[in-house]
């Protein structure tokens, strides 16, 4: 039989993830039942959210088990079909596995047909024009309900999320703030139009920065990253601020040891809304959000940032480099 190749977890990571707690593995190419569908792999995701599912406790997804695939989102090509709602030759972004063929059914998480339009390439479907925008879009319209005129502040701006966040609340008339970890990175962001750029690794005091950036408060702090620097945001709100919660990297590699937060009063002192979110909480939004995103791509207001490594067996590479804060942009490997 026909062999696939397949990312396996060999050892849960403790830390930082190093090239020891994965293999490249071989399986039988596996076969499509009843309404299912088999695709190539032509896109991988990495997301810092895959470090949660590679530890042994609950998340939003189940852990992975050692000696299977990883967990990761996809976006493939369809080759071989028992479902007429998904011929052959289609293109569909999935929560998937980090295998180069693998089999799913129409219910499958986040299971959408792409339609790439012309000049864009195809791996930004997986990045700004993918996932990656469709989560900065709902985090910020659907749960952080941004309004033209406010000050948008958000963490890890050099990142896939935080990149996209900035420019489509510039492109909706926000003043924003990005937080980033190196003069390079605030170089990026100062060039995609963020009205402020604060390296928090060079300042001993990031209230105090981000008071000077925004001396009214804070209306949107958009959340990738927890710990010290919500700390640090929560009393710079402002009344009936919105704080969405979408990820919490600066606990990922440590989830046994989260840093505990002291200033949570302030969500009563500014009856501010703190919460978090996946995107696909909000089906009925998507098309909406996928309709702007490529309007802004189109008329230049989003310029999606991505780095793209080439080669299946890079996966774990390019998911280390990312862990390690060594990324800017989507982190993406193209097959």
């Amino acid at each position: 039989m026909e062999k696939i190749q397949q990312i396996i977890l060999v050892r849960r990571p403790e830390g930082v993830p190093v090239p020891e707690d994965f293999a490249l593995a071989q399986a039988d190419m596996p076969v499509p039942g009843e309404n299912e569908i088999l695709v190539r792999m032509r896109v991988g995701s990495v997301d810092p959210a895959i470090r949660g599912f590679l530890d042994d406790r609950p998340s939003y997804l189940p852990p992975v088990a050692l000696g299977a695939p990883v967990n990761g989102m996809s976006l493939g090509e369809v080759v071989e079909s028992n479902n007429s709602d998904y011929p052959v030759g289609t293109l569909v972004r999935t929560m998937a596995t980090w295998s180069d063929h693998y089999v799913i059914g129409a219910d499958a998480l986040g299971l959408e047909v792409v339609h790439p339009q012309p000049g864009n390439e195809l791996y930004h479907y997986m990045g700004a024009l993918g996932p990656v925008g469709l989560t900065a879009w709902v985090g910020l319209f659907a749960v952080g309900e941004a309004k033209p005129g406010e000050t948008v502040v958000v963490s890890a701006a050099a990142g896939a999320t935080g990149s996209t966040v900035g420019q489509i609340a510039k492109a909706k008339g926000c003043k924003v703030i990005g937080l980033v970890g190196s003069p390079e990175k605030a170089r990026v962001i100062s060039d995609l139009g963020f009205d402020a750029a604060i390296d928090y690794r060079a300042t001993p005091d990031i209230a105090a920065e981000i008071t000077r950036a925004a001396p009214d408060g804070v209306d949107v702090y958009f959340d990738n990253v927890g710990g010290e620097t919500l700390e640090a945001i929560l009393p710079l709100m402002r009344l009936h601020g919105r704080v969405p919660v979408c990820g919490m990297i600066g606990q990922y590699n440590d989830a046994d040891h989260p840093f505990g937060v002291k200033t949570l009063w302030q969500l009563v002192v500014n009856r501010i809304k703190m919460q978090g979110f996946i995107t696909y909480d909000y089906p009925e939004l998507l098309d909406q959000a996928q309709r702007e995103l490529d309007g802004w791509v189109a008329d230049g207001s989003l310029k999606p940032l991505a780095n793209v490594r080439d080669g299946f067996e890079k996966l774990p590479e390019a998911f280390i480099d990312l862990m390690s804060g060594r990324t800017i942009g989507k982190t993406i490997v193209r097959i």
